[in-house]
Order: structure tokens, then C-alpha cells, then sequence
């Protein structure tokens, strides 16, 4: 079964690259038949990655085995859906030129080097740990896209002030698209990890108790949620664009960083080898 899993990933990662490389024609050359190619393939390789975790469920039964690795195949996944998603709402391939790379990058670490570690709580419920976890993974996914999006708003900004947005290379979208997928996110990852940390909090307090207050990744993952909620009530208050809101998006993306780091000093989250 194991070995499967892995085939799966594998033909995952060819999948999500040859979307990486059709993208680039699609959107910067406005090149349709590239985009034909590039939506299937990001399609089918998203589509791998789950029939590799419905088997590792099936393999797990009752536990679910968790280490390093598998999430980052279950974040590649999310982003792949993410790109997926904004192609069909917003009609443009332009955000897969960086989301798509980022996505076969997650995806081969899992599939060419699995790992062994383990997450095992026998009071846990499988569907809730699952819950939790990619509530999280879905609101860290949904960060990385409003930080893209607001690049994107600052190079296009430039661009309409240097009068070359008319040039046959404009491929980025609009300055209202690019402030709208950027906010969003945002609104659609707050109730995400809204719901993964209250979850997730009322796993541990089951199986650790009130020390799970102590953790430094608990701690780190409230101060995530209250920077988030106050990157989006500036960003709907204010107005905020351009270089500003690419440097709170930056902020509060460092922070994701420093959460998900927190893991090696987690008694909560630390990966347990077998």
C-alpha cells in the first residue's frame, strides 16, 4: 500500500510540472492552447495526491499517520486546488507562474523521501486530527496567496505608472482582480484557522490538559490569529495596497514561518519517530 501511495505522489509531481511549464506560455504570452494544457494537469495532479491520502487512511484505520512530510503533500495539494479555483473565478493562469513551482517543490519531498515520524493519540479521532490540520493548512495556503497577490498588485502598479500596461507582455491581471483575490483569502483563511485552533484546542486539552497552554507553537498559533484577524480589519478599513499591504502580508507570513518552526520545541505537535 505504501508503495502505491508513493506512485501516486510521483505521478503527482510530473503532473503538477508539467502544469508549472504550460503556465508560463499561458499567462505570459496569452498563449490558449497552453492553458488547455495547463488547467487538466494541475486538475489530475491534485487528484493523485488525494487518492494517496485516502489510501494511507484506509491503510491507518483507526490512526492517522502524520509526519512532516505528508503535510507538505496536503498544502501542495490545497495551493494546486487554490490556483485551480482562481483560474475558474478570476479567468487567469497569471498567479500559477508562482503558486505552481511552490507546489511541485511541496510535493517532492513526500514523494521521493517519505518520512517515518508519527503523530499518535489513541483518544484522538481521526476526522477531528484531520479537520484540524487541514483547516490549518488551508488558512496558511490562503496567507501565501494574499502575499502573491499583493506583489503582484506592487508590480502592477509600476507597470500602469511607466505606461506599460498596454505592451503585449501585460499579462497580470487587473489592479481591482489583484486586490480582490488578495482580500479574499484573507476572509476565506480567517474562519479556517479559526476553526483548525479551536479544534485543535479541544484535542489537547482531552488528551494533555492545561499544559497545552504552555506550548510555544500554541502560543505562537493564538498571536497568528489575532495578527491575522488585524491584517484584514486594516486591509478593510483602510484600503490598504501596494507596498504596505505586501509588507503586512510579508509580517504575518514570517509568523506562519516562526508557528510552523515551533514544532522541534512542541510538546503538543513534535513528530514521533516509530
Amino acid at each position: 500500500m505504501e508503495l502505491m501511495s508513493l506512485l501516486w505522489l510521483r505521478l503527482a509531481v510530473i503532473l503538477y510540472g508539467v502544469a508549472a511549464l504550460a503556465v508560463l506560455p499561458a499567462a505570459l504570452y496569452n498563449r490558449p492552447r497552453w492553458r488547455h494544457i495547463a488547467l487538466p494537469a494541475a486538475l489530475a495532479g491534485g487528484f493523485f495526491p488525494f487518492v494517496s491520502i485516502t489510501e494511507t487512511l484506509v491503510a491507518a484505520h483507526r490512526a492517522l499517520p502524520i509526519d512532516t512530510h505528508e503535510t507538505l503533500s496536503w498544502l501542495g495539494l490545497l495551493l494546486a486546488v487554490a490556483f485551480l479555483v482562481l483560474a475558474v473565478r478570476y479567468r487567469t493562469v497569471s498567479l500559477g507562474i508562482f503558486i505552481l513551482p511552490v507546489v511541485v517543490l511541496l510535493a517532492i519531498v513526500p514523494a521521493f523521501r517519505p518520512g517515518h515520524e508519527r503523530i499518535d493519540y489513541p483518544l484522538i479521532r481521526t476526522g477531528w486530527l484531520m479537520l484540524h490540520i487541514v483547516s490549518l493548512l488551508a488558512a496558511y495556503a490562503a496567507l501565501f496567496l494574499s502575499m502573491i497577490a499583493s506583489l503582484l498588485y506592487l508590480i502592477q502598479e509600476r507597470r500602469l505608472k511607466q505606461k506599460r500596461a498596454e505592451s503585449k507582455r501585460g499579462w497580470l491581471p487587473p489592479l481591482e482582480t489583484l486586490d480582490q483575490i488578495g482580500l479574499n483569502s484573507l476572509r476565506f483563511g480567517l474562519p479556517c484557522m479559526t476553526a483548525g485552533l479551536l479544534i485543535g484546542s479541544v484535542l489537547a486539552l482531552q488528551t494533555i490538559g492545561l499544559t497545552f497552554f504552555a506550548d510555544p507553537k500554541v502560543l505562537l498559533s493564538f498571536a497568528m490569529w489575532i495578527a491575522y484577524i488585524l491584517m484584514i480589519y486594516i486591509r478593510s478599513n483602510s484600503g490598504l495596497r501596494g507596498r504596505r499591504a505586501v509588507y503586512l502580508s510579508s509580517f504575518v507570513f514570517l509568523v506562519v514561518l516562526a508557528v510552523w518552526a515551533a514544532n522541534s520545541l512542541s510538546v503538543v505537535h513534535r513528530f514521533k519517530a516509530p
